[in-house]
């Protein structure tokens, strides 16, 4: 760990974040001492709990445990989504306590390791998600810090060994720029965060300043048609590692991969949408690339059961099938709206959507109009702001009134459990980044009686 081994103490401001939470893991593994604020318990802070670490909710200096209050053994790690004013971060700033973003500590702990890196404003979740558990099925030393909870290993850390690294490259305030990897791979770059960006070119500009930071003698994958000087991967095109002979068995995609040195044939995947068979194209390029065995990347892909929300059912049966998705950009709805065709093309299907941040509202109003049209249904909820204060003139009726089909509804989320029974539609797709998530699982629950 670096100059990290020398730190006993680890205080997160922040903890429950899915980037945060994988470090604040890391090092309770490692024996360090750990704890933290959120603002509000969720699943994954009581799965820190269980690991014997303290988090409080209340934004208090008291609520600080006195250990973390020794300057010379306490680094304290935050992320920019805390605002400014917390009383923690404050008392932390005027002791002059060494403070680092968690980007700056993955960066660290990515330092004189084989970095393998996934960047892409769309992807990289279950790409690097896919990517370490395939290195963790060929028996690798690896450890693979994730943006989701992986279904197989229901953690975002995935810790076999310390000689590899796999990371989820974060273009959100330029995250990634912390990183160096030996293998890198970028799966897109569409305009967002322009909140943090201005625009898209800026936005693009970051990604390959990021690609240039891959070390001498490494590897860039990129999406075929993206502008950018790499190793293509790609779907049943000229890409130099590609998916061929695709079809569709039982729900799963089986294919064959075409790569510089022959063919990976019988390869199927259990994860619907043709987003996700690009992704794993990308994780097995990668895999490829490092060495791990081919005989063995077919078995692990087939074994990989995706992350949480994405796309995950959690109603499936013949009658009712209820999905949950992470989708918060035009994009990713458009993803998600694709596979759902693929998978039922005769089939009826609501779209329950929660717009994330005023700001991508507002930059994306009109496509994401477009996106949610496509749907037969649509109930929308009102704007999840995260970090942001409201913008006027940006809001949900702005919004649905954009939206070309006809079945569409503005609703909050105590209406929610009746407008779906409501619904004719025998698949429903709930979306969103906010706290969506959390609906999802009562809605779940009272669907599942």
């Amino acid at each position: 760990m670096n100059k990290l081994n020398y730190i006993s103490n680890f205080y997160f401001i922040g903890i429950g974040g899915i980037g945060m939470s994988a470090l604040a893991r890391y090092f309770k593994a490692a024996g360090k001492n750990v704890a933290g604020y959120d603002k509000t318990p969720s699943g994954i802070t009581s799965s820190l709990e269980e690991l014997g670490i303290a988090i409080t909710f209340k934004d208090s200096v008291e609520e600080i445990p006195s250990i973390y209050k020794d300057i010379e053994h306490t680094l304290v790690v935050y992320t920019p989504a805390v605002p400014k004013n917390h009383a923690g971060y404050q008392f932390f700033i005027q002791y002059n306590f060494n403070i680092l973003k968690r980007a700056e500590v993955l960066g660290m702990l990515t330092q004189e390791k084989f970095c393998l890196a996934v960047a892409g404003t769309h992807g990289k979740t279950t790409t690097s998600a896919m990517l370490g558990h395939l290195m963790a099925a060929c028996e690798l030393p690896v450890t693979a810090f994730l943006g989701g909870i992986a279904e197989n290993y229901q953690s975002n850390l995935i810790q076999q060994g310390e000689e590899i690294v796999v990371v989820e490259a974060d273009e959100f305030d330029r995250s990634f720029m912390q990183l160096y990897p030996n293998i890198a791979a970028i799966t897109s770059m569409d305009a967002d965060h322009l909140d943090i960006y201005g625009d898209a070119e800026t936005l693009q500009q970051s990604f390959r300043d990021f690609a240039a930071q891959v070390k001498e003698d490494g590897i860039l994958f990129v999406a075929n048609g993206l502008p950018l000087t790499g190793i293509t991967v790609g779907i049943e095109d000229d890409a130099v590692y590609t998916a061929i002979n695709v079809n569709i068995e039982n729900g799963a995609y089986h294919f064959d991969l075409k790569h510089p040195d022959g063919l990976l044939k019988d390869l199927a995947l259990n994860l619907p949408g043709r987003h996700n068979l690009s992704n794993a194209i990308t994780a097995l390029a990668m895999a490829l690339k490092y060495g791990c065995p081919a005989e063995k990347l077919a078995k692990a892909l087939f074994a990989f059961k995706g992350v949480n929300r994405r796309f995950k059912y959690r109603i499936n049966t013949a009658e009712h099938v209820l999905i949950d998705d992470y989708a918060h950009h035009p994009t990713e709805i458009d993803a998600v709206h694709d596979a759902v065709r693929e998978m039922y093309p005769n089939r009826r299907v609501l779209a329950v959507f929660q717009p994330h941040l005023y700001s991508r509202t507002r930059d994306f109003m009109e496509e994401f109009a477009r996106s949610l049209s496509q749907f037969d249904e649509l109930l929308l909820l009102d704007i999840y702001p995260a970090r942001e204060e409201p913008i006027v003139g940006v809001n949900s009726q702005e919004l649905i009134n954009l939206v070309t089909s006809p079945r569409k509804q503005l609703v909050s989320k105590n209406e929610l459990e009746v407008k779906m029974r409501e619904s004719k539609a025998t698949i429903k797709v709930m979306m969103g980044a906010g706290d969506i998530g959390e609906e999802i699982l009562k809605i779940t629950k009272k669907f599942s009686r």
